[in-house]
């Protein structure tokens, strides 16, 4: 279905909904208009250096390490993770880094947004944190820097035949997805390998990197479900679905299933074939993967590598989140 975009639409219009215009990027188009932006973006990223990347990332995670290494204890996510996040994906953009507590609760209001069809008094907070976030890109967009991805974009896009609003757009969900996914999925491996013991930091070091990576996103995404719109009249594995039905897509369930996965709720950092859903799959594939995989296996390389004996000091707790799972405390040491 995620590669079905004849029968299965990520843009509602298509069904006769309406969607509010700073709701449309690449993400919710489907092709041939997605097909044009996804095009730019990936000319975009492509044109990075990966291994600056990764040096960049390493240099931002060894600096915020060693100022929490002088404390007792910190709190994963909200010392760790969230900031680092945003100052690497705010580099990797070719940005100023926002305001850390602004941006956590713009993340915060959209995230929780994510769940307004079952909590309708969700969605009010997601406009006025989407305007908020908005006007920022727009800024950028404006007055873009010399490199990184939002310079390449911002020169890119003149000639690039995808309207101005479309590109802010999706820019603003590249920011998003590096900041608030990649926090989540770090805090959420940190909790499968310090606190679930699912694997071992030294099994994850002397392991084949980007397989023991691929395994993390499969065991511990935070990305729960997506939904389409059926467009027309079909069947999924022998149920007939109809045109104008929503249709929610459990990835999680995907990742877990044990007729794709061999011994699914165990991670095994050497998994392959590993066809995780983590990342979406077909042309809404997100876009952001390659940083956030590259993220993951940096940070988590340099723990392993300075901090080997980085233990957890209690069990998590959770946001009340369904599409998009997130801890919400998790109390780590370093020593």
């Amino acid at each position: 279905m995620l590669k079905d975009s004849a029968n299965f639409a990520a843009d509602w219009r298509r069904v006769g909904e309406t969607m509010p215009p700073r709701a449309i990027n690449m993400l919710t188009l489907d092709p041939p208009e997605h097909t044009v932006v996804r095009r730019l973006f990936m000319e975009a990223l492509r044109a990075q250096d990966h291994q600056a990347l990764e040096r960049m990332i390493e240099q931002h995670t060894t600096e915020l390490l060693a100022v929490l290494a002088r404390r007792p204890s910190f709190e994963f996510l909200t010392e760790f993770a969230e900031p680092l996040a945003l100052s690497t994906t705010s580099a990797y953009l070719g940005v100023p880094m926002p305001d850390p507590a602004w941006a956590c609760r713009i993340a915060r209001d959209i995230v929780a947004g994510m769940d307004a069809g079952l909590w309708p008094e969700r969605g009010r907070a997601v406009v006025a944190a989407q305007e908020e976030l908005a006007v920022l890109v727009e800024d950028w967009l404006d007055r873009p820097p010399p490199s990184g991805v939002v310079g390449v974009i911002a020169k890119q896009a003149a000639g690039g035949g995808v309207a101005p609003d479309i590109v802010a757009n999706t820019v603003r969900g590249l920011l998003f997805s590096g900041y608030s996914s990649g926090s989540k999925l770090l805090g959420l491996v940190a909790v499968a390998l310090l606190h679930q013991r699912a694997a071992g930091l030294e099994r994850f070091r002397e392991a084949d990197t980007a397989r023991a990576v691929d395994e993390m996103v499969r065991y511990a995404s935070p990305i729960q479900a997506v939904a389409r719109a059926c467009v027309h009249d079909t069947e999924v594995g022998g149920s007939p679905v109809r045109a104008g039905q929503a249709v929610t897509l459990l990835l999680g369930a995907a990742n877990r299933d044990p007729a794709r996965f061999p011994d699914p709720d165990t991670a095994l950092l050497d998994r392959h074939p590993n066809p995780h859903l983590g990342f979406g799959r077909g042309p809404k594939s997100c876009l952001g993967s390659p940083f956030t995989a590259i993220f993951t296996r940096v940070v988590l390389r340099v723990i392993a590598e300075r901090y080997p004996g980085i233990r957890a000091r209690g069990a998590p707790t959770y946001f009340p989140n369904l599409t998009a799972r997130s801890i919400e405390r998790f109390e780590v040491a370093l020593r």
